[in-house]
């Protein structure tokens, strides 16, 4: 039946065979997408993530980090080490070349780890054995840093870095009196080999500058750390040793000693040590306000280290800002924390620049009529101290600007406050303890 004007068409059409050549090609495309889904998309990673594995070639990190330490840069470098090291953790070379960057930063625990870490992985390396014989030095164990060197120089006799070394640990070990005057000639032989085997080492010129500098040798050692410099002038502690030099000359030149140390600061500004050294230049000068500039910077670089607020607290106290110099050598004596929360350790009483902080902190709270709390101080430096001449005697100076103070206002015309009772009793006191002789 067929319905005109109608979308129907009600005729039944006839169907068609199916070819078997249809079949086979949806056969074909069915199975191409189940092994698509099945095999290809599991093992294609995920567009636009980071890889699983570093692409770059630990060689190209290395010589990176090579060329940032020549460069000065050495926070970069030690970062492009360690990066090499993710792609490379087996190679003992890159953890000696880290661990002597992070020498040359005073990252002496990192460089020692890292210098056993080479051994572990190639027990027969030299440098790897001086570096940890260095390290050790730098951490006050002179005699183990002593039996690494060693260690090193049966493997290679002619290393030179070794026995630049090897130079160091010896008048290191002088210095803190665990050698002899025999200690100090082997020194100064070792920074002689080590320089005749390579002078163009940075290591043998350093070595052979320290050996001078610590023996009084100070203008040959200008010269030794000018040839260092000329190797590598991107190293700031080679800028702070030729300005302590400079500072050191019978005539000293504070002048070029201010620009080396300026240097150094330029070269790592996160090491207080070369505004610190500023400061105690600008002290000797008799330049106050200056050297009260630079030691607040000193704190600035590093605020939890109590001899930064000490140094400023003397600087202050120079410069006749006594209640800042209180403040400043309270931290230093006492401990406490900043505004910001950074909590800083109180130093022990010890001989050398301790002893000058507890001094200059009595003097100040004497000043400051707070005798009750200068006494002790003064008492502390005679008794824990008592071969440190001159903070006994500046301690003496303080008890009698205490005694004069209490007398002047015993004399005087208005009525003795509780606080100085204290003070006349605290005074009366020390007086009665038998002084300790030098």
């Amino acid at each position: 039946m067929y319905l005109r004007g109608s979308k129907w068409n009600m005729t039944h059409r006839r169907s068609r065979r199916s070819s078997p050549w249809r079949i086979l090609l949806l056969l074909s495309l069915i199975g191409s997408a189940l092994y698509v889904n099945q095999v290809v998309v599991p093992a294609t990673p995920p567009l636009f993530l980071p890889t699983l594995t570093p692409t770059r070639n630990p060689e190209s990190f290395i010589n990176e980090a090579n060329n940032l330490f020549d460069e000065g840069k050495l926070a970069q470098a030690i970062t492009s080490y360690q990066q090499a090291l993710l792609t490379d953790p087996d190679n003992p070379s890159i953890y000696v070349s880290l661990a002597r960057a992070q020498i040359y930063t005073n990252q002496y625990e990192a460089a020692l780890e890292n210098a056993e870490r080479a051994l572990l992985l190639n027990n027969q390396n030299p440098i790897a054995y001086a570096l940890k014989g260095w390290a050790l030095d730098y951490l006050g164990s002179y005699t183990e840093a002593e039996g690494a060197v060693k260690q090193a120089l049966e493997l290679d006799s002619n290393s030179a870095f070794a026995h630049a070394v090897f130079a160091e640990i010896l008048i290191d070990k002088a210095l803190v009196g665990q050698g002899d005057i025999g200690t100090i000639e082997r020194a100064a032989e070792e920074s002689k080999t080590a320089l005749a085997l390579d002078p163009n080492l940075l290591e043998t010129r350093r070595a052979r500058a320290y050996v001078l500098w610590k023996t009084g040798n100070f203008a040959e050692a200008i010269e030794q750390y000018k040839a260092a410099l000329a190797i590598n002038d991107k190293i700031a502690n080679l800028h702070l040793a030729l300005g302590h030099n400079y500072r050191s000359l019978p005539e000293p030149d504070y002048t070029l000693a201010v620009q080396e140390f300026l240097q150094a600061y330029a070269l790592n500004p996160l090491d207080p040590s070369a505004v610190y050294q500023i400061s105690r230049t600008y002290y000797t000068i008799g330049d106050f306000s200056q050297s009260v500039q630079y030691a607040g910077q000193a704190v600035q670089a590093d605020p939890s280290n109590p001899l930064m607020h000490g140094n400023l607290g003397v600087m202050y106290y120079k410069n006749n800002q006594m209640q800042e110099a209180i403040e400043e050598l309270s931290l230093a004596v006492h401990g406490g924390a900043l505004e910001d929360g950074t909590a800083v350790e109180g130093l022990p009483l010890d001989y050398g620049t301790v002893a000058e902080l507890y001094a200059v902190y009595g003097l100040a709270l004497a000043k400051g009529n707070r005798c009750s709390e200068a006494v002790p101080i003064f008492q502390a430096i005679r008794t824990g101290i008592a071969n440190d001449e001159v903070n006994v005697y500046n301690a003496e100076q303080g008890l009698i600007i205490c005694q004069e103070g209490i007398e002047a206002i015993s004399s005087g015309d208005e009525e003795t406050t509780g606080e100085a009772t204290a003070d006349e009793a605290a005074v009366e006191e020390a007086a009665e303890t038998p002084e300790s002789q030098p």
